[in-house]
């Protein structure tokens, strides 16, 4: 082990060696400066922006900021002549009219809750599939052999089984399964099924009162209704809440309740699914209510006419989470200084020292997209629906450099002595092992920053590779970089404030991503795909 780490070192060395500093670039970068990056922030960030919520004016005006600062840099609009380019969010007013299991009808908010879904439809049944933890992993496989088509789908939504004391899936005495993601690919594995309605039950049985979006919340505070992109096509099935009492009455017949059922899994070590006859009716609706959401895109031409058709996007998300929603709190506004409003404020220096050389003549070869997404923190929205709607055709999209939270020191490494003077890289390597090479190569010639690789990992807990606008494009066989300073006691908090921004290390990395795009720009090949495309 040693002796191979040696000569990946050597390699390494030797490399760097013969690379070439590139001069023109080093001339452009200073352009991306603390001081710019004050400028830019301290308007995105202020309370005028109100926290920059999909949908509502503080979003609207930044924005129209960041389309203004497109324009002033000479930067395209591509969008039909505009910088903005529509994103068809929606927020589904979505309501269980009816549930009821042998005839009896079931109350929201104590019975069963359903939060959010999409469709219209009646479905009535003679029976439910019980399909255990709801797992189809390799190792573990509950859904196995077993027809969900049309069927209502009844699972435990948490939890593993466990043999010994271990984890069937994570080989390990502690449990993997709380969390939200593992929630999200139970829900993947019976939707690859194709049933009817999925009915998770929650064995902790807490209920909000309310029991649909836009009810009050058990602290008096407004849930808000979900927002979605708008479907094409059929609606996916809905996934219902329940309580283990309402599991025990669709389980009468059987005999059996939730409980010995768990049991027996855990017990056992293996899947005990199983169809049990229950008379189930559920009716639900939605109702759509279009939200106004822009992406701002501004578009740089390439100068060689045999690369100027290939395009290097560099994004970052301008939206946050908005006002603060508890009626007693004393600082009001979300402002999302660090999320993202750095990495919107690193997009807009990047775009001006691009754009200075191109007026100068010494514009990149190949052409840049800088693109600001919205509805990032409502699910991906914006680089979703762009990604599924290009502007620019995705074969042509030659990478992706995506910024989300460059401003701050992540809790890890706090104290530390290169606490400013490092990067969380993540997904570099995925998808193009050319890639992974331009970046580094970028940060030895020119940043010399700590590339910290720690989350670069798609099983990796925390599963930031999933969780930014960067994933909408690795989806599509885009290769991506992602460059993250980790998260901090402010993240989704009201304290995530300009006045908390280490504005020379916000620049540092953004002049990391600049020499990184200049390589990929300029370069005579495009990075080549040849890593596995992770989901």
């Amino acid at each position: 082990m040693k002796k191979t780490i040696l000569t990946l070192s050597l390699a390494g060395l030797a490399a760097g060696v013969f690379a070439q500093q590139n001069k023109t670039a080093m001339k452009y970068a200073p352009i991306i400066s603390a001081e710019l990056a004050n400028k830019h922030l301290s308007i995105l960030a202020s309370d005028a922006f109100e926290g920059r919520e999909t949908g509502k004016p503080g979003a609207d005006k930044a924005a129209h900021y960041i389309a203004d600062e497109f324009k002033a840099l000479g930067l395209q609009p591509i969008v039909n002549g505009s910088y903005f380019f529509d994103v068809a969010v929606v927020q589904n007013l979505f309501k269980v009219n009816s549930f009821s299991v042998n005839g009896t009808a079931l109350t929201s908010g104590k019975d069963f809750n359903a939060f959010a879904g999409t469709g219209t439809k009646t479905i009535n049944g003679k029976e439910i599939v019980f399909v255990g933890y709801g797992i189809g992993a390799p190792n573990y496989d509950d859904l196995k052999g077993i027809d969900l088509t049309g069927k209502v789908v009844m699972y435990i939504n948490a939890g593993e089984p466990t043999k010994d004391g271990v984890s069937q899936i994570s080989g390990t005495a502690t449990p993997s399964d709380w969390t939200g993601a593992r929630s999200r690919k139970r829900q993947a594995y019976i939707l690859s099924k194709n049933p009817a309605l999925m009915l998770a039950v929650n064995f902790s049985n807490v209920t909000i009162p309310g029991g649909r979006p836009g009810g009050a919340s058990a602290a008096g505070m407004q849930r808000e209704l979900p927002m979605t992109l708008k479907k094409e096509g059929p609606a996916a099935p809905i996934t219902i809440t329940i309580p283990t009492g309402t599991a025990d009455m669709l389980l009468r017949s059987s005999g059996k309740t939730i409980a010995s059922l768990r049991n027996a899994i855990d017990q056992s070590g293996t899947p005990q699914s199983q169809t049990v006859v229950t008379d189930i009716a559920v009716d639900y609706a939605t109702q759509e209510i279009p939200v106004k959401a822009v992406d701002v895109l501004g578009f740089l031409p390439g100068s060689d006419p045999k690369l100027k058709d290939e395009v290097l996007v560099i994004s970052g998300h301008y939206d946050h989470i908005g006002l603060v929603r508890d009626p007693n709190a004393t600082d009001k506004v979300n402002n999302g200084a660090d999320d993202d409003g750095s990495g919107t404020t690193g997009v807009l220096t990047i775009a001006k020292a691009f754009a200075q050389a191109k007026k100068d003549g010494k514009g990149p070869r190949r052409s840049i997209l800088f693109l600001g997404n919205v509805g990032e923190e409502k699910g991906l929205l914006g680089s979703e629906y762009y990604t599924d709607h290009p502007v620019i055709p995705l074969e042509r999209t030659i990478a992706d450099l995506n910024i989300d939270m460059i401003g701050r020191v992540g809790e890890e490494y706090i104290g530390k002595a290169d606490s400013a003077n490092y990067v969380y890289v993540i997904g570099s390597s995925m998808l193009s092992t050319d890639l992974h090479k331009a970046g580094d190569n970028a940060n030895n010639l020119y940043t010399k920053m700590k590339l910290d690789y720690k989350y670069d990992d798609p099983a990796d807990p925390n599963r930031f590779y999933y969780r930014s606008d960067h994933y909408n494009f690795a989806k599509h066989n885009v290769p991506i970089i992602f460059y993250f300073n980790g998260v901090h006691a402010d993240y989704h908090r009201p304290g995530d404030e300009v006045s908390k921004i280490n504005f020379p290390l916000l620049a540092k990395r953004a002049q990391l991503v600049f020499y990184t795009a200049w390589d990929l720009a300029n370069a005579d090949k495009r990075p080549v795909v040849d890593g596995k495309n992770t989901r």
